[in-house]
């Protein structure tokens, strides 16, 4: 008897020492695959793992760094429940096909904001893409093309986004949950689908049945109204009927007239924020959105704000306007400088960084001026201080939006 239960316990042990060397080889191979797959688009560190006896594997303090963003996710726990060991071992020899049920937890994840996220490479080609109108644009200063940026939530006090992961694979379909600290949470249910490692293709026609999707802002937007109306100087009502506006420019400029319910609907969201409940459709070219015709004129999107049901949400297929080109910018005639004379004169944006503490004069492309003493320069936006009730303000203006850019300062001689 004695040498039996000797036997089983080095047989546990060895059973033991094998798993947990076994799921650690496997998970990094497996992660070693990945990074040479995404080795394009960024640099993948696993960190440490760990394993347990009842079928799950964890990473800790794994970080994924985009070559386009400036910070790198950091991803503090992340766990794999295969639900068995032997499921767990064999997923990890071969991920395709997943299990019938798993779940993957990602737990204390977070990106540090900067003013500038995208690197210059990134926004300069972000100037070539479709000229169709955006169908969010947020303006968060007097210039209109100023949008909603990173450093516009750094001065709200969101210095990080910080929240966790819930992604759980079922026999009935597909679950996932992402909550936020500070801007909010998302549920995402898909009946009948299946997460497939071939393709994201291969997972959005798994399943013909429509995602219902629940968000919640926390708060968010009535803060983020409040903020962008006040940087652009206006009430709040008239910044959200100006997103509106662009919300109409958008859907027209691709043939869509929007219903006066879904404009109200996006209008009382943009200021007030809550809960929107609503139901998409990957396949379909509006995600689900009914477009009304004459044929079919009781079509309706089923969407519930803050508990109730929000009806007549829907929209109409129009003709798209033809797209006009911009007319090109006249290159202003620059004066002779003259060394006696010290007054405004017009300099590179190339050679910003140059003036920096110096007084500045930035005429935008809307002819809004802003004088003040230059601050910063960064790859996407520049600040001016302006002096206000006796303080200084920076005020941050994108360089793509400055038409013109002068230096108050003497003539240097010919």
């Amino acid at each position: 008897m004695k040498r039996l239960l000797s036997l089983l316990i080095i047989v546990a042990i060895v059973t033991f020492a094998g798993f947990k060397a076994g799921v650690w080889w496997l998970t990094d191979q497996r992660m070693a695959e990945v990074r040479t797959e995404f080795a394009e688009a960024g640099v993948l560190e696993r960190g440490s793992i760990g394993s347990s006896m009842d079928g799950r594997v964890i990473l800790k303090q794994s970080q994924w760094q985009n070559f386009r963003l400036t910070q790198p996710l950091v991803l503090g726990v992340v766990e794999f429940d295969a639900g068995s060991p032997l499921a767990l071992l064999t997923t990890l020899a071969n991920p395709s096909p997943l299990p019938a049920s798993w779940r993957l937890v990602v737990e204390q994840a977070s990106m540090v904001l900067e003013p500038t996220m995208f690197r210059n490479w990134v926004t300069a080609g972000a100037e070539a893409e479709s000229r169709l109108s955006p169908l969010v644009a947020l303006a968060c200063a007097p210039d209109p093309r100023q949008q909603l940026g990173s450093g516009d939530l750094m001065r709200m006090g969101i210095s990080a986004i910080r929240g966790d992961l819930l992604l759980e694979q079922q026999a009935s379909g597909l679950r996932a949950e992402i909550n936020t600290a500070a801007t909010g949470s998302l549920e995402v249910t898909w009946p009948g689908a299946r997460v497939a490692l071939s393709g994201l293709s291969t997972t959005l026609s798994s399943s013909a049945e429509p995602v219902s999707v629940t968000f919640r802002d926390a708060g968010l937007m009535r803060r983020l109204s409040a903020y962008c109306a006040r940087e652009a100087g206006q009430e709040v009502s008239e910044w959200a009927a100006n997103a509106v506006s662009a919300l109409q420019a958008g859907l027209q400029a691709r043939g869509f007239q929007g219903s006066d319910q879904l404009l109200a609907l996006y209008r009382q969201w943009l200021m007030e924020g809550g809960e929107l409940i609503f139901a998409l459709e990957p396949s379909s070219a509006t995600l689900g959105i009914p477009v009304r015709s004459e044929s079919e004129p009781a079509l309706a999107w089923p969407v519930s704000y803050n508990g109730a049901g929000v009806p007549d949400v829907y929209l109409t297929e129009i003709e798209a306007p033809t797209p006009q080109l911009p007319l090109e910018v006249m290159e202003p005639v620059v004066p002779r400088e003259d060394p006696g004379v010290q007054r405004w004169y017009a300099e590179e944006l190339e050679n910003a960084q140059t003036w920096i503490g110096r007084q500045v004069r930035v005429t935008l492309a809307n002819d809004n001026q802003v004088v003040g003493r230059l601050v910063s320069v960064g790859e996407r936006e520049l600040e001016v201080s302006r002096t206000v009730a006796g303080g200084e303000v920076a005020y941050p203006m994108l360089i793509r939006a400055i038409r013109q850019f002068e230096v108050w300062r003497r003539g240097r001689p010919e």
